[in-house]
This record gives structure tokens, sequence and C-alpha cells, in this order.
């Protein structure tokens, strides 16, 4: 009974809108524009120099300056335009051509080679090394028409399916289980919030925070970002007074602590997220950093980490750790985390919400002005959709047994999605089974005789639609109608598809990608390749690398080792949350972003909570927001700055 009224107390955190209003105008079509022809460079050249894009600060930054166009225009903006201009920033700064500029490096790379796979990749993930679109550095080529159009293709019918069946589980587990969602008021709040800083009674302190992070982000984005840029466009070589993306201390490290990757990332942001990430999980983080530290040296001493040699900097070290033993342990506590998620969900079954359960008839009676359609035609576009996925797969890879793809569009896709839809909404938690992908194929290739990678590259319909119903939740809760969304989508979409090829062509045009004009890239996209590369050696013939990478105790131990924390954890009434955080710090990443992460987080906890009270929860996602803004705001100009002078560098006189 107290779980129950604990659940319902979350659902009534924020209440269910009985007045829908579809929000779609022409703001919403000029806020489509101004995304993706303004926000989506400077985000996508963040990425490649910085590691980080311009997130948040590309919807408060949108929604700022229609706010303010509106107020000189004797006018205000509704809540639910301002939550369309929201829910386009963030579907407009995930640019599809991105996936091409990486199969551009993954098909020249120095890990293909070295992996012997170059002439596996299949022509229609990208050109053969030798295509002259590949020297020229442009997508303007007959030799890429296959992959755009393939892009395009996969694109649309994934915009279709956002109404499939992430929308009949929406159906099914909010009208009908009436589980609480507790994360989707959350974010729904935030967007209200947003909404508040329109008005000028609300706004003050927004403003001044936002401000003042803003402020900070335009400083440091100037040093960190602009002065290399443009000092790389005079110079031979780019000036950094603060290293990209972090520095290496790994060869300085190695006798007191051998097979440990060492350094420190000095971006200021990590700062700001730390403050804002949950405490536990951040500290969690910690003590998967400290275990790493404490364990690799003995790992490497009893021969389990034998790949690691003296001379190794942070690429090399973390791929040879992972390749000896993080990889297999990583699957275990995967799997272990999968486990609790899926045990939760079970239990979930008999205790909660039994008194306030709707009937299979709230199907069909969805509330009037919500914008609902059939719930039969949601499993229409799912099983639409979910075929052309299997149609364009047996296409592509006409060798791979074909009852894979049924399997998982029509068994494991829905299974998953629907455990993964109950947990976020009775724990707002996502739920994944690891690996599970990789393994169909290491099993089509072993007992079906498939050989080959184009499997790995095909749009295989295994999707996860758990965040869709918390996405369809919040549209509710900020009374917009989906009809609203819909349209949204319609024109979102060739906006975004245009300007991701252009900004794509232009960015690559500058410089190869990644080189020194891109240190981020250039620094982590190698270790990446290597990593992907790795698995897909598993459907090739002979004694693949993977299979020597996977070692089945190592699983075992890292499925042990997570239900164990996890039940320790449970008896001590310690918070959950360091078990992810565990996980995130035990050796599968650079570590070296964590130290101004965890300086964050204690500035928050110990320092701004204890000055400013319950707000400073309030304060630290606008502070965080106005810094990502200014720093996107520095690389949009740096961007804007490198193609005009390198235009200008290519004019005939």
């Amino acid at each position: 009974m107290y779980e129950d009224k604990e659940l319902q107390e979350y659902r009534d955190l924020l209440k269910t809108p009985d007045h829908f209003e579809e929000g779609f105008d022409w703001k919403t079509i000029v806020g489509a524009i101004f995304i993706g022809f303004l926000m989506m460079p400077g985000s996508m050249y963040l990425q490649l120099v910085i590691g980080t894009g311009i997130g948040p600060a590309a919807r408060w930054v949108t929604i700022i300056l229609f706010a303010e166009m509106a107020k000189r225009s004797f006018t205000q903006l509704k809540e639910q335009e301002i939550f369309l201009l929201y829910y386009m920033a963030g579907a407009a700064l995930a640019s599809p051509f991105q996936g091409l500029l990486w199969n551009q490096y993954i098909v020249q790379s120095d890990a293909a080679k070295m992996l012997g796979l170059t002439e596996f990749i299949p022509h229609w993930v990208a050109p053969q090394p030798e295509s002259t679109s590949l020297i020229e550095r442009t997508f303007f080529h007959r030799d890429w028409l296959i992959p755009i159009l393939l892009l395009v293709g996969t694109q649309i019918i994934q915009r279709i399916d956002h109404f499939g069946l992430g929308y009949s589980l929406y159906r099914i587990t909010s009208d009908v289980e009436k589980l609480p969602f507790p994360m989707a008021p959350v974010a729904a709040l935030g967007t209200m919030a947003l909404a508040e800083s329109t008005e000028d009674k609300q706004k003050s302190w927004k403003w001044r925070v936002f401000s003042i992070g803003g402020v900070i982000g335009l400083a440091f984005g100037g040093i960190y970002v602009l002065l290399p840029t443009i000092s790389g466009l005079i110079f031979a070589q780019p000036i950094r007074l603060i290293p990209i993306p972090w520095i290496e201390l790994t060869r300085h490290t190695e006798e007191i602590l051998p097979a440990v990757a060492t350094g420190i990332q000095l971006d200021l942001g990590l700062v700001f997220i730390g403050m804002v990430l949950p405490f536990w999980a951040v500290m969690g983080g910690l003590i998967g950093i400290i275990i790493t530290f404490i364990a690799n040296p003995f790992l490497h001493k009893f021969g389990i980490l034998s790949r690691w040699h003296p001379g190794m900097e942070t690429v090399d070290t973390i791929f040879a750790n992972n390749f000896d033993f993080y990889m297999s342990f990583g699957i275990g506590i995967g799997l272990a985390i999968a486990v609790v998620g899926i045990w939760h969900v079970i239990r979930s079954f008999g205790n909660s919400g039994a008194g306030e359960r709707g009937s299979f008839k709230d199907l069909f009676r969805p509330p009037p002005g919500r914008g609902d359609f059939n719930f039969w035609i949601s499993i229409g576009i799912y099983v639409f959709s979910t075929l052309a996925y299997v149609g364009i797969c047996v296409w592509l890879v006409p060798n791979f047994p074909w009852i894979f793809f049924l399997g998982y569009g029509f068994i494991y896709t829905p299974v998953i999605s629907y455990i993964a839809a109950r947990m976020e909404g009775i724990a707002g938690q996502f739920v994944s089974l690891p690996m599970v992908r990789e393994a169909s194929f290491i099993a089509g290739a072993r007992f079906f005789g498939y050989q080959g990678i184009e499997i790995w590259y095909a749009p295989i319909p295994i999707h996860n639609y758990g965040e869709a119903t918390v996405n369809f939740r919040q549209i509710e809760l900020t009374g917009t109608s989906i009809r609203g969304i819909i349209k949204a989508e319609i024109v979102v979409f060739p906006v975004v598809m245009i300007a991701s090829l252009l900004f794509s062509q232009f960015i690559w045009r500058l410089a190869p990608i990644p080189s020194n004009h891109y240190p981020y890239a250039q620094e982590l996209w190698h270790l990446q390749a290597l990593n992907t590369l790795l698995m897909q050696t598993s459907t090739l013939e002979g004694n693949a690398l993977f299979y020597q990478a996977l070692n089945a105790i190592y699983v075992l131990c890292g499925t042990v080792f997570g239900l164990i924390t996890y039940f320790i954890l449970s008896l001590l009434g310690l918070p959950i949350l360091l078990v992810y955080g565990v996980v995130r710090g035990l050796g599968q990443s650079a570590p070296h972003g964590f130290i101004l992460e965890v300086i964050g987080a204690f500035l928050g906890r110990y320092f701004f909570l204890k000055r400013y009270g319950a707000m400073w929860r309030q304060y630290a996602p606008v502070l965080l927001a106005g810094f990502s803004c200014g720093m996107g705001l520095t690389g949009m100009f740096a961007m804007g700055c490198a193609l005009i002078l390198k235009s200008l560098s290519r004019l005939a006189y």
C-alpha cells in the first residue's frame, strides 16, 4: 500500500491537463529553419572539436529568442508552442549525416587496415578508399549515392516509426495500467519553466543565472574553442592554451600505476555537469575509477592485462585493457543490471496501482482533444516499419538468415520494449539486455554459416521503445496535442536532412576528419574504431580477434559482481545509483574527466546547496544551460570564421 501511495504521489506531481492545443503555427516552421541552419552546424562542429554538442542550450536559445521576438510583436508564446520548439530542437540536433562522416573515416582508418577489414566493409556504407570522393572530401559524388539514399530511406521509416510501438505502449502503460512515470513530470516541469521564463514577473532569477552561465561559457569557449580554431587558420599549428581533449599523463605514471590510463581533461563544462548529475551517480563513478586504479596493476602483474606494455598512451591502454578483461567483465555487469531491472518489472505486476488500473476499453477511448489516433493504426505503423526494415536487411545482407530479422522485430523488440516501458513507468529507469544484437550475429555466423561484416551495418529492427513512452507522457503533461507533434515531425524532417548534408559537407571540406583541426575526433575515434571493428571480426571465418577477447569466466565474474553489489547496496539502504556510477567508472572509457565532475559534485552538494538551499536544484540546470549556450555560440562563431576564411583561401586572385 505504501508503494502504491508513493507511486500515486509521483503521478500527481503534475496533473494531466484537460485542455490540449496543437501549438503548430508559422513560429514553429521558422523555429525549425532556425534550429537546422544555425544551431545544428555549431553542435556538429563542437562534437568533433571537444566531444560535446550544444545540447540543451539550443533549446534555451531558440525559446528565448522567439519569446523576445513575440514580445516585440505584442504577442506571447503559448506553452504548447514552446514545447514544440523544445521538441524540434532536440530532433534537429541529431544530425543524420554525421554517421556518414564516421563511415568515411572507418573505411579509411588504420584500425580497419590493422584488423584486415577494409575490403569487407560494403560499398553501401561508404565508397572504397580509392574513391575520388574521399580524396576530394565531398558527398556530392556518385559513389555516395547509395549510402545517402539508404540513409534518407531509413530516416523516413524511423520518423514514421515514432508513432508505432512506442505510442502503443504509451497507451497501454499510461492509459490502461496508470503507471506514474516519475521522470516525465520532472522533464515536463523543466519545459514549463522555460515557458514561465518568457514572462517578466517570473524570469528574473532564471535570466540572471542563465546569463552568468552564458558569460562563463563565452569566456571559456573563447580560450578552449575559438582561439585554436582561428589560430589554426592563420598559423601552421593551432594555439591551444588548454590541451584538447586532455593532458596525457599515462607515460609519466606507468611505473607507479602500470596498465592504468591517466590524464586530466580541463573542460570546465564537466564541473557544471557534476553539479547537475545525481551526487551518488558521480560518487559511484569515482569508486569505479578507484577500483580500476587499484585493480589494474594487480591484473597486469598476474598476467590478465597482458597486452599492455610501457610506452602506451590512453587510447592504446584502454583498448588493450578492454581486449584482455574489461569488455567481458562489462558484459557481465550489464547482464546483472538487466536481471535486476527485469526482476523489478516482474515484481511490479503484483503490487503497483491495482486499485487505479484502467481497462482495455481505455485503449479505444482516449481523453478528448489529446490528438490521439486509433490504437490499431499505431500497431499497423509498427508492423509496416518493421517489415520495411526486414526487407531492407534481406536486400542488403541476403546471406544472413532472414528468420533472425523477423525475430528481432516481432519477438525481441516488443518484449524488451514492454519491460523497459514498465520500468520507466514505475521507477523512471531504463532497462535493456546487453549484447543481444551481437550474440545473434555471432549465432548466425556459428550455426548458419554466415561469413562477413555487412550485417553490422544493416538497419536491423532491434529497437527499445521504452523511452518513447516517456516522451509521449511528457507531451501529454504539457497539454500539447499529438497532432501538433506529427505536423512538427513533417516540417522538421526535410530541414534536418538538407541542413545536415550541407554542413557535413562544409565541415569535411574544411579539413580531413579526423585531423588536428578536430582534436577530439583525432584522439578518440581511433579507440572507438578499434572497439567497433574488434566486435565485427566475430562474424568472419578463422580465429577472430573477438573470440580471443571474449572470456566466459570474466563475464560470469562481472555478473556476480553486479548482483552482489546491488544486493549489498539494497541491504544497507544505499542509493542504487551507485551501481550505475560504478559501472560507468570501471575501466571502460577515459577516466580523465571524472576529476572535474567530482569537483562539481562536491561544490554543488557542500557549498552551493548549503548557501542557496533547495533553490540550488533549480539553479544548477539553468547555469549548465547558460554555460552550454555560451560554448555553443562560441562554437558557431568559430565555425563561421572557419567557413569564411577557408572559402576566401580557395578564391583565385
